[in-house]
């Protein structure tokens, strides 16, 4: 296989094994050699040269998976370039379920524990002095030394802000989830230090009836807004619902917002849903990095946040205009600053 693929026996054991460093070329080719002979590493052997399983844990309460399996995709993506596999085990809230799966685990000898869940807010360690390093996804830890890489809430809320501010609309509305939900918290202050809300913030639950009837509390409250950012896709979609039941057109009459980018609500909504990214991709591909330095004897510690995104589309499409770069947002005077007092970046999306 060496000799098929041009190089080392040495360069071959580690291109197949996902060590060393070597061109992606080189790689590519001795993995092309590799299959072409229909060469399968022995993983038993490989296990029992290097002291490692190649395996790696990710522990989570996310029972739908609606923010895990994003994760594990991304964690996939890096971890896929040293051939490790993952063990996906739901905790399902149930402390007693995590500790099973943590022991069940590190019997397995696994090379390391991501753990994650469906909230940001932190959480304590998974457990001390434990014999494999482990990295927080989306959550983070509340033990400063532990590795965590969470989402940018406060950049997402102040980005879909400005794109809305960028759109003309100056009246915004702030209808979310649950006050003592972290998120719910982060999001809410980041919009309102960034602009002058409409009306104070509403807070209800996560869900597209919330939605409908924060929508119908802003029109009977005599409120004038001119748009409306929502805690999450679910709420909006209620929004757009209760504001097309009482006549009011998106985006005409009102911007709409959503923040997740749950492509099972943007593209469900009507009109479809200008919603903010957390990159969750990006944040298990971060983690999974962070994971294999750490296995590697390179533990990093601390939190990282990682930068949301906007993606535009048909509900704050009517009456856009991107600004250039150092021009005012649409009918902003030239020498406007936001609330805080700090000239903003241009956008980018």
């Amino acid at each position: 296989m060496a000799a098929l693929a041009g190089v080392s026996t040495g360069t071959a054991s580690k291109a197949l094994n996902g060590r060393g460093a070597m061109r992606p070329e080189t790689r590519l080719r001795v993995q092309q050699a590799a299959d072409q002979l229909g060469f399968v590493v022995n993983a038993a052997a490989r296990s029992l040269q290097t002291g490692r399983t190649y395996t790696v844990g990710m522990i989570t309460t996310d029972t739908i998976g609606r923010f895990s399996i994003p994760l594990l995709i991304g964690a996939e993506d890096a971890l896929g370039a040293g051939q490790m596999s993952v063990f996906l085990c739901d905790a399902r809230d149930d402390p007693i379920r995590e500790q099973y799966y943590l022991r069940t685990l590190l019997g397995r000898k696994v090379d390391g524990i991501i753990v994650t869940g469906r909230r940001t807010q932190a959480r304590a360690p998974i457990g001390a002095d434990l014999p494999v390093p482990v990295v927080y996804a989306f959550i983070s830890s509340t033990d400063p030394q532990d590795c965590s890489v969470v989402p940018d809430e406060a950049d997402g809320a102040r980005r879909a802000v400005r794109h809305l501010l960028d759109t003309g609309r100056r009246r915004i509305a702030h209808v979310t989830g649950p006050e003592h939900h972290h998120s719910a918290q982060v999001r809410a202050a980041a919009a309102a230090a960034e602009w002058e809300l409409a009306a104070p913030v509403l807070y209800g639950e996560w869900t597209e009836a919330w939605g409908r009837q924060a929508a119908g509390m802003l029109l009977a409250g005599g409120i004038d807004f001119d748009a409306v950012l929502c805690g999450n896709d679910q709420i909006a979609r209620g929004v757009a619902e209760g504001l097309r039941e009482a006549g009011r057109d998106v985006p005409r009459d009102v911007a709409l917002v959503g923040f997740d980018n749950w492509d099972v609500m943007v593209d469900a909504c009507r009109p479809s849903l200008t919603s903010v990214d957390m990159d969750l991709e990006g944040i298990g591909r971060t983690a999974a990095e962070l994971l294999l330095a750490a296995i590697n004897g390179a533990p990093a510690h601390g939190q990282r946040a990682r930068p949301c995104r906007l993606v535009p589309r048909e509900s704050t499409a009517a009456g856009f205009v991107a600004p250039r770069n150092g021009e005012p947002r649409n009918g902003e005077p030239r020498n406007s600053e936001p609330r805080n007092g700090e000239r903003q970046p241009p956008e980018t999306w």
